[in-house]
């Protein structure tokens, strides 16, 4: 058990380290159009999702919206929109508000958990399925939750810049903040689902395989020592 646990938090870890560097340094930001900018943040979040279970997918959605909180509070990236994230940035007559939290954190958190769920739904639903190809079943099933959760992140963000500061931007022009809302799902949400979705299946579908033949089994050890042991001294 407590070579699992290390395991657990090893990996954890890693993913850990590797969703702060795309959220603070430029390797995880993808330059879209004007303030809009693609990330790759929520990789982490869905693999370990896949990797380590709903629960701790929820947990690294969690660190996904605390660091991107860090980074729209001190550094943003597009500072005339940092108030969406941040209650501590103002621009002009646009102040943030709580509502900037719940679009930094909900949707991050809501992306891992998302992505379990669903992985966890087709599994089971492609258990018993005939498929031509080897390792199909993995590819479906870790493709569409990493994709689906990185969705949850773009519409989830978008909704909740609609719901908190529409009537804001309604002041001043209606149709434009419908056109940024769809610009935005079609040159961040989209494309950051389809990277998503790739990276999910490369790194699952193989760690997948060689995961479960590391995996100690402490309780089977220990018994057949006992039993040498106890041979031994017979």
């Amino acid at each position: 058990m407590n070579r699992n646990k290390t395991l657990f938090l090893a990996q954890f870890g890693v993913l850990l380290a590797i969703e702060a560097v795309f959220c603070f340094t430029p390797l995880g930001s993808i330059p879209a159009i004007g303030p809009i900018v693609a990330t790759l943040m929520m990789i982490p979040v869905v693999i370990t999702a896949l990797l380590l279970g709903t629960f701790a997918g929820t947990l690294m959605g969690f660190f996904a919206g605390l660091f991107s909180f860090i980074v729209w509070t001190f550094m943003p990236p597009s500072p005339l929109v940092a108030f969406i994230f941040t209650p501590f940035v103002s621009v002009g007559e646009f102040t943030g508000n709580f509502g900037s939290i719940l679009i930094c954190f909900v949707p991050r958190i809501l992306a891992g958990t998302v992505t379990g769920l669903v992985y966890k739904s087709l599994s089971k639903a492609l258990k018993n399925k005939m498929l031509s190809r080897k390792y199909s079943k993995d590819i479906i099933s870790f493709s569409t939750g990493a994709a689906i959760g990185s969705l949850v992140n773009t519409f989830g963000v978008m909704g909740g810049i609609w719901l908190f500061f529409g009537s804001q931007y309604a002041s001043i022009a209606e149709g434009v903040m419908i056109a940024i809302i769809g610009i935005t799902i079609l040159t961040s949400g989209i494309p950051e689902a389809v990277v998503a979705a790739v990276a999910a299946s490369g790194v699952c579908v193989p760690m997948k395989r060689i995961l479960p033949s590391r995996s100690p089994q402490p309780a089977a050890a220990e018994i057949s020592e006992t039993e040498i042991s106890e041979e031994n001294r017979e």
